[in-house]
């Protein structure tokens, strides 16, 4: 009986270390990720390649320039030896401020995003420039060359909205548009008369209007276009124009005084 208790107390550590053994579990796999899709860019052949140039002009009375009232903060004031104009409409011998660009045509081409950034700085406590294009996921760089803290806050829709403070002697920051939107407005929530407007687009045929009204979009391919026009207090005008290979056409618009 003693002998039969020592083999059955020695038995049962076996058995243990063998369970134990047997337990031990394969390592598991990593899922495999799919490869991301290749995508092709659409190039221009530059001996194809069109222009279209144009001017905006303004008809009708000529109010004078609004005069921004800077006073609440007097560093602002003091980055001016005279006064300042609200760039709303701005109107000589054109209109300028105008954003200009391709609306239909080139569906179906993808074009790939610039890697130098479009620049907006807060400089005299305004925004500069007052309308700017951008491509989608193009880098848009945002400086304060002023002595005083600003804001910049562009209100997307269906963009992410953000707004980020930016003192004097703060380094750039650096931030992209992932979709398409005609137009952004943008603001300093500290400076109630500072503003600007984004348009991006997914190609990189726009251009803004000069002082003069003029304004230039080139190396465009072939084809059958709507070109549209955006202004922030006169609204929105469109034509259809085609462009033939190499060739040059001119589309011209004209806003109305309200």
């Amino acid at each position: 009986m003693r002998y039969l208790q020592i083999v059955s107390c020695t038995i049962i550590p076996v058995l243990l270390i063998a369970g134990g053994c047997s337990s031990k579990s394969t390592p598991s796999k990593a899922p495999e990720t799919a490869p991301e899709p290749t995508v092709s860019y659409f190039k221009v052949d530059p001996a194809t390649a069109g222009t279209i140039t144009g001017k905006i002009a303004f008809t009708g009375k000529k109010t004078p320039p609004h005069v921004i009232n800077m006073s609440e903060d007097p560093a602002c004031v003091g980055t001016h030896k005279g006064k300042v104009y609200d760039e709303s409409l701005v109107a000589g011998s054109g209109l300028a401020n105008v954003f200009v660009y391709i609306k239909s045509g080139l569906e179906g081409k993808s074009f790939a995003a610039p890697t130098t950034p479009v620049v907006i700085d807060q400089g005299g406590c305004q925004f500069h420039p007052h309308v700017l294009g951008v491509q989608v996921n193009q880098p848009v760089q945002i400086t304060n060359s002023d002595p005083v803290t600003h804001n910049i806050h562009p209100m997307a829709v269906s963009n992410h909205e953000w707004n980020h403070s930016q003192g004097p002697g703060d380094p750039a920051m650096t931030r992209r548009f992932t979709k398409p939107e005609i137009m952004i407005p943008v603001k300093c929530n500290i400076h109630g008369w500072m503003h600007a407007y984004i348009g991006v687009l997914e190609h990189p045929y726009f251009a803004v209007s000069k002082d003069d009204g003029s304004f230039e979009i080139a190396n465009l391919p072939p084809g059958t276009y709507t070109i549209a026009t955006w202004h922030e207090t006169l609204g929105t005008q469109e034509q259809q124009i085609t462009v033939t290979a190499a060739g040059h056409v001119a589309s011209n618009f004209t806003y109305k005084g309200k």
